[in-house]
């Protein structure tokens, strides 16, 4: 009888380990590795948050401020973007570097990084930039293993490359809105504790 039971103990310490890991592959054939256009996808929502974020913040009033107005003594902002100019850049630049890996047309009036120069107002822009980072997930969405590393059109860069430089690029002027902000007194939205 002893040994009958401790036959029994050994046989379930040996088989329950290789039941749950036959159950461990079986979830993970399951849960299938996350696509390049998912996690490219994954980076431009991102994004396009933290840029959406900052432009709400700043008050339509405040919209066109530019540090140049501030006469800071040694400082060089002559001819720098306006706030308004920053988010405009960004939309703009959204179209020129994802709408090679879409095929769309850009939008009316969109001739240079400046963005469309009818675009006024705060709501106006916010929708273009909107818009632009519906283009990036588009463009995201049209990323594969197969065409990923080809080059859309006649550009030199390939496919993945221009649709994570979107990103990249977004980021960069991020940062300048930020100081825009602070700059007039306004908080981050990323910066603001939760309880804000």
């Amino acid at each position: 009888m002893k040994q009958t039971a401790m036959l029994l103990l050994v046989g379930m310490f040996t088989l329950v380990p290789a039941f749950a890991q036959d159950t461990k592959n079986a979830s993970a054939a399951q849960t299938q590795a996350p696509t390049i256009a998912a996690v490219v996808d994954h980076e431009i929502s991102y994004a396009e948050k933290q840029i959406l974020d900052v432009a709400e913040a700043m008050p339509e009033e405040k919209f066109n401020f530019t540090p140049e107005s501030l006469n800071i003594a040694g400082s060089d902002y002559k001819g720098v973007r306006s706030f308004a100019g920053q988010v405009k850049h960004v939309a703009a630049s959204n179209y020129f570097i994802w709408s090679p890996l879409t095929g769309d047309k850009l939008p009316e009036g969109l001739k240079d990084g400046n963005g469309p120069e009818n675009l006024k107002s705060k709501a106006e822009i916010i929708a273009f930039l909107k818009d632009s980072f519906a283009l990036g997930h588009k463009a995201a969405a049209s990323l594969t293993a197969e065409n990923m590393l080809q080059n859309p059109g006649s550009s030199k860069s390939t496919r993945v490359r221009l649709a994570v430089f979107g990103v990249e690029h977004a980021f960069d002027h991020y940062g300048q809105m930020v100081e825009y902000l602070r700059m007039n007194g306004i908080v981050p939205p990323a910066s603001r504790a939760k309880s804000d």
